[in-house]
């Protein structure tokens, strides 16, 4: 059976424009009616304020994980100012200046903060491994299975998203049991699926390593050896990269192949002779063993797999960052791309 449209006279169309006016009208008035509510006074220019003088952001050779940090951490600074000085104002009786304040909060409020970088965020250095917690042992467990699904050991195969879940997985280990005795453990994986399943976070990785180091520096993983190769090789940071092989020999002496590869590098960088090409290494499938409850320190083992520690002293090795800080506040560190496999 056909249908037939209904024919819109002019009338109609007249009616219709009035209910669209009026819908509109009513939102703009209840716009306005929010910025009457807002206190009288002076304002000021963000970029320039008049009387401050704000210095250059230095941005050479600044990376993309560089920038938005800094956008971050001055975001939360800037909210977290604005809450002080409304408190200041409040407890000093300066009832205008903190409506001021306060009309600024809930603008900031109404900002959107975009993610600009999917984020395996790195928590404070100040953390330590303590407590065997079932919990966590069970998220633990789940990483690396999902690593396993994920295809670890095969970067040429290997499935995209399961290696995402696994650095969310991790991630939120550390973030609900930040003193279990796994959070090293959980650290080092982190690393091991930036560096090597996504492109360009050699420097994230290395952060994910120092993590490792600084919360337990007698963790089983060769966090020091793995950093040092990843300045060397991979970021071109030879003085860096030297000053954490000597490190290497100083405090991961139970790994004789690494140890040996750290010392030949130390006479190459300094007597001039570096190699060029990074040497390649194939990776273990069964790396990542699922261990049974340890004490911290002891090294990750499981039944029928290998130890979890690097004996390969190249491509497979990660690291840790040089930074030694104890800032509390969470930063962005990883650009993981889109949801699709490559």
């Amino acid at each position: 059976m056909s249908r037939t449209m209904p024919i819109l006279t002019h009338r109609h169309l007249v009616l219709l424009s009035a209910i669209l006016f009026s819908a509109a009208g009513c939102n703009t008035e209840m716009r306005w009616a929010s910025d009457q509510q807002r206190p009288e006074g002076p304002t000021t220019d963000m970029a320039q304020p008049a009387g401050v003088d704000v210095p250059d952001i230095q941005v050479a050779d600044a990376k993309e994980v560089d920038i938005v940090e800094g956008v971050l951490t001055h975001r939360a600074r800037y909210r977290k100012l604005l809450e002080i000085l409304r408190d200041y104002y409040a407890e000093h009786g300066y009832a205008t200046k903190q409506k001021w304040a306060e009309a600024e909060l809930a603008d900031l409020r109404r900002v959107k903060p975009f993610k600009y970088i999917l984020s395996a965020e790195i928590p404070a250095s100040r953390l330590r491994p303590k407590y065997s917690i079932a919990e966590a042992d069970a998220l633990y467990e789940q990483g690396l299975e999902l690593m396993r699904k994920g295809g670890h050991g095969v970067p040429a195969l290997f499935n995209r998203q399961k290696m995402r879940e696994a650095l969310e997985v991790f991630t939120e280990l550390i973030r609900k049991y930040p003193d279990s005795d796994k959070i090293d453990d959980a650290a080092f994986c982190n690393g091991e699926i930036l560096k090597e399943y996504f492109k360009n976070c050699d420097t994230l990785a290395v952060k994910w390593y120092e993590r490792c180091h600084q919360w337990d520096p007698n963790s089983p993983h060769p966090a020091l050896f793995q950093a040092a190769v990843v300045y060397d090789y991979r970021l071109k940071d030879r003085a860096k990269a030297l000053e954490l092989y000597h490190r290497v020999l100083d405090e991961e002496q139970d790994n004789k192949s690494n140890t040996a590869f750290a010392s030949r590098r130390i006479y190459e960088l300094t007597e001039g002779v570096a190699q060029i090409h990074e040497p390649r290494q194939p990776l273990n499938t069964d790396t990542f063993a699922a261990p049974a409850a340890r004490p911290s320190g002891a090294a990750l083992t499981g039944a029928g797999s290998a130890d979890m520690t690097t004996n390969a002293p190249a491509d497979e090795a990660l690291g840790t960052a040089d930074e030694n800080t104890n800032a509390t506040e969470m930063v962005p560190v990883v650009n993981l791309g889109p949801d699709t496999d490559e």
